[in-house]
């Protein structure tokens, strides 16, 4: 928490053409609110208001560090000012409906004194670049998706004579036909226009088909860059690693594994009462992480030695195939996330940004680690982090993690071999 840390937290409510800003003292009281606009004289203009409103010690607790107020954020990371990112605090019920910018800006404020643990902004360079490169190909991925269902549509109401041409054949085959199709002066005018509508359809879907291996192969680079040894674990490719980057972002700033698996969903909820004692999933935090989780989970269940001999262990004791997922994505979440710890401390020797004494945490981890009937909840160093364990899988013995690559199951692009497909074009 920030008591007894701090002279003054600084709340920030962001949006496209102004900022809010509201000085609270640490006993949340408001003593000066500003609004100005969002450019590089601004954010100047914001960082001269805060050094003579709120001298000393001060935090900044900004709104949204990664959409509206990512500009305000590198300014101040800049200047060796401490930030931190703050959820949009609660709005309580008033009876008179009071809402504007100034009130949001000092709830900002107030939300970080009353918070445990501060998040740190996640850090840009090498992560945002991965970020808007697996974002933009995510979306190519969604349109070829579109093209290949209007390319079917199409053929189920074209005439008989392209319907039959086509029958039996895979989707790769009917976008290499229909991409080649022609039209000749005989043939009446829906047949002309049903294949020109197949032929754009069909290029339309090959073309983002390319894109999106030219944007997984710059990934993958990015990805060796960041983290050398991430692709090297069974089970993960690169758009897992990539969107395991993104949401881990740097050293420090998530205090333990714990608060990393909770961050991802990984981690069970308490739901004791009494003399009844259990868990319940969490459904929260960052469910594309967790998506990368339950894919490499899914690879090793099928070509991991290791992994499959502890489900079917656990398969034996009662467990079912769900609750098995669980626990394996709380360990593979254990284990990647050391795994980026310790091959990024070395390369930031120059120590963690201000304020990370914090503690800094993620809003979405409760930092708790509490332990599962399902055995997720353990996090002893001397055991196998690829798996998980309970407390007599230790005298068992484990054997270590294979070196081999287990296939990658990034089954995004539906039936797309990316790194063989043709470069195709839009000509005509």
């Amino acid at each position: 928490m920030l008591t007894g840390q701090v002279d003054h937290i600084i709340g920030v409510d962001t949006h496209r053409d102004h900022h809010t800003l509201a000085v609270v003292d640490p006993n949340g009281g408001a003593h000066a609110t500003t609004q100005i606009a969002t450019d590089a004289f601004g954010y100047r203009r914001m960082l001269a208001f805060a050094r003579a409103q709120a001298p000393g010690r001060r935090v900044w607790a900004i709104e949204g560090t990664g959409s509206f107020g990512a500009g305000l954020t590198c300014h101040l990371l800049e200047n060796d000012e401490w930030v931190v990112e703050i959820d949009r605090p609660k709005r309580p019920a008033r009876r008179n409906g009071a809402k504007t910018d100034e009130l949001d800006a000092v709830r900002a404020g107030r939300e970080a004194l009353a918070r445990e643990h501060l998040a740190q902004p996640r850090r840009r360079g090498d992560r945002e670049a991965i970020r808007v490169l697996l974002t933009t190909r995510q979306g190519t991925v969604v349109a070829r998706t579109k093209a290949i269902c209007q390319l079917k549509a199409l053929l189920v109401g074209a005439p008989e004579q392209l319907r039959q041409h086509f029958r039996g054949m895979t989707t790769d085959q009917q976008l290499e036909r229909c991409a080649r199709l022609r039209t000749v002066p005989s043939h009446s005018a829906e047949h002309r226009a049903t294949v020109r509508a197949l032929r754009i359809s069909a290029r339309q879907a090959l073309f983002l088909e390319a894109q999106a291996a030219d944007l997984e192969t710059e990934l993958e680079e990015l990805v060796l860059d960041a983290a050398p040894t991430l692709l090297d674990q069974p089970g993960v490719g690169v758009v897992s690693a990539a969107q395991i980057i993104i949401s881990w972002s740097h050293p420090g700033r998530l205090r333990s594994e714990a608060a990393f698996a909770s961050l991802a969903g990984a981690a069970p909820i308490p739901a004791s009462s009494g003399q009844i004692t259990r868990h319940r999933l969490n459904r929260s935090g960052d469910r594309q992480l967790n998506r990368a989780l339950h894919t490499i989970v899914l690879s090793r269940l099928q070509h991991h030695a290791p992994t499959r001999a502890y489900a079917a262990r656990r398969t034996a004791e009662g467990k079912t195939a769900r609750e098995i997922k669980r626990c394996l994505k709380r360990a593979v979440a254990r284990q990647l996330f050391r795994l980026l710890e310790s091959a990024a401390r070395p390369q930031n020797a120059e120590g963690p940004p201000p304020g990370s004494e914090t503690q800094p945490e993620v809003s979405a981890a409760s930092g708790s680690n509490p332990p599962s009937p399902a055995g997720a909840g353990h996090s002893s160093p001397d055991l196998d982090p690829a798996l998980p364990h309970d407390q007599d899988a230790h005298q068992r013995g484990r054997p270590p993690l294979s070196t081999p690559q287990a296939p990658d199951l990034e089954n995004h692009v539906p039936r797309g071999l990316m790194r063989d497909l043709p470069r195709p074009t839009l000509t005509t």
